[in-house]
């Protein structure tokens, strides 16, 4: 009874001796410090001026400069075709590749030189006529007047108007049967074919489709922001065309791991910019792309997607950088005085692998090319190795995105 009595008791007694000891023997929080945080390690390059060349990259499909429908203008049958006449064939100028059954024709060239022949004779007997018609009008004392009629004048000229019709007729039964033999218009390749031997067909019918084989055409889309970086062949309402200063183009044909290279030429312009891409075309020419060189390239295949590279203009005391050096293409950090520096800048132009700055940046910056990510601009580095800098004023060339391609990370190309 006496200790549950005194059980309260105790145990407020008890919890107040803990609380005194939490109070004046709590433990000391150790102080933080000691030693400094490491800096981060950075390399960097000092951003130098060059020379740069730029280098548009493009691509495309192959099409034929002259491309059409071989056409049948008589009807027949088909007696004879070309052992060119095939699909992926090659003919040459006014070669005979498909022939037709030229009898009818000829017996067409038959009637009209009867016809001719005929017309002739009327025409030598109306002069004999009109020639006596004349000595008797004279060897008549009383000169009355006579009619042409009687004098075989309007005979005479439509004798004469038969004789030319009859050779008109005779000239088109001779062109009939000249187009029996359907020639080549000039030298190329079969596209593909619609018709064989034995097939009858009527005038106009479609017979293959040809392309010449003199040279071969690429349209190349080029990005609005590179316009500016290349000379382009341009015409004008006078008529006059400025072709001066063309950049030489290389046309790249990949097979597997190889790509074959092949010179081509701008000849033309778009008179509009693609509305969906925002982008010009322009037309580069390869001249005898089929003919075998000693590089041994593998012809050209119409269709055939290709890439290209077309050298822009020369840049006097440009600054280059490394893309991986900027951020968020807008934005670069620099080293000053052991002392990260954030520096907005602004891409005239970009590739693959680096970045020509119109703003933002001045010859001697000492560009940092360590990834950092997000870091506060003021924030104290070091230099990853002291006296190892680099020193960086570009490879003096370009290689850009192909057209449409956006530059990772978000860059952009001005």
């Amino acid at each position: 009874m006496t200790i549950r009595r005194f059980l309260p008791l105790f145990l407020v007694i008890l919890f107040l001796s803990a609380i005194l000891y939490v109070v004046y023997f709590k433990p000391e929080a150790k102080k933080q410090g000691g030693e400094p945080a490491s800096l981060i390690s950075v390399e960097t390059l000092t951003v130098g001026e060059t020379d740069y060349q730029v280098t548009i990259s493009s691509f495309g499909r192959v099409q034929p400069h002259t491309q059409g429908q071989l056409v049948s203008q008589v009807s027949g049958q088909i007696t004879s075709v070309s052992p060119n006449f095939r699909d992926g064939g090659f003919f040459q100028k006014n070669e005979v590749l498909v022939g037709i059954d030229p009898r009818d024709y000829l017996i067409q060239v038959e009637i009209a030189a009867a016809e001719l022949a005929d017309a002739r004779v009327t025409h030598a007997e109306e002069q004999v006529l009109a020639k006596q018609a004349a000595e008797d009008r004279r060897s008549v004392r009383n000169k009355e007047a006579v009619s042409d009629f009687a004098l075989h004048i309007p005979q005479l000229a439509a004798a004469k108007s038969r004789i030319a019709a009859a050779n008109a007729k005779l000239d088109q039964a001779k062109l009939n049967v000249e187009r029996t033999r359907i020639r080549a218009p000039y030298s190329g390749r079969i596209l593909s074919k619609n018709v064989d031997i034995g097939e009858v067909i009527t005038p106009n019918t479609a017979l293959a489709m040809i392309y010449a084989v003199d040279s071969v055409e690429i349209r190349l889309p080029i990005k609005n922001s590179e316009l500016g970086f290349i000379n382009l062949p341009e015409q004008y309402l006078s008529g006059e065309s400025d072709t001066s200063g063309l950049p030489s183009v290389k046309i790249g044909n990949r097979l597997g791991e190889d790509i074959q290279y092949w010179p081509a030429t701008l000849v033309s312009t778009a008179g509009a910019i693609d509305e969906q891409s925002q982008q010009l075309h322009v037309t580069a020419r390869i001249e005898h792309p089929y003919e075998r060189d000693d590089g041994n390239r593998r012809p050209l295949k119409i269709g055939q997607y290709v890439s290209a590279e077309i050298e822009g203009k020369t840049i006097r005391s440009a600054l280059v950088i490394p893309n991986a050096s900027v951020y968020q293409g807008s934005y670069v950090y620099l080293y000053r005085d052991g002392v990260l520096q954030r520096r907005e800048i602004e891409i005239a132009w970009q590739n693959n692998t680096e970045a020509l700055v119109r703003n933002g940046l001045t010859a001697g910056d000492r560009l940092v090319l360590t990834p950092l990510g997000q870091v506060s601009s003021g924030t104290r580095v070091k230099l990853l190795e002291e006296g190892g800098e680099k020193a960086l004023s570009g490879s003096g060339a370009g290689h850009p995105d192909a057209p449409g391609r956006q530059a990772d990370d978000g860059r952009k190309a001005g």
